[in-house]
């Protein structure tokens, strides 16, 4: 076992960490109501699509000002 091992499921796991953080924070999904299967699911989808343009705000801004 090489010792680099450890490092690569922390790194994968920061990773994601990072992403749920965001989505708890800014977009509030901290709790899920029940309104139902799909309307959760709906909820969570969208919340993932706004939560990968919020992490890429500053790269897609920064090719629209070229």
């Amino acid at each position: 076992m090489t010792p680099k091992a450890p490092y690569k499921p922390a790194l994968a796991k920061a990773g994601v960490e990072h992403s749920i953080g965001v989505i708890k924070r800014v977009f509030g999904f901290a709790k899920v109501r029940y309104r139902g299967l799909k309307k959760n699911t709906h909820r969570l989808l969208v919340t993932c699509a706004l939560a990968n343009l919020f992490m890429a705000r500053r790269h897609l801004l920064r090719c629209a000002g070229a």
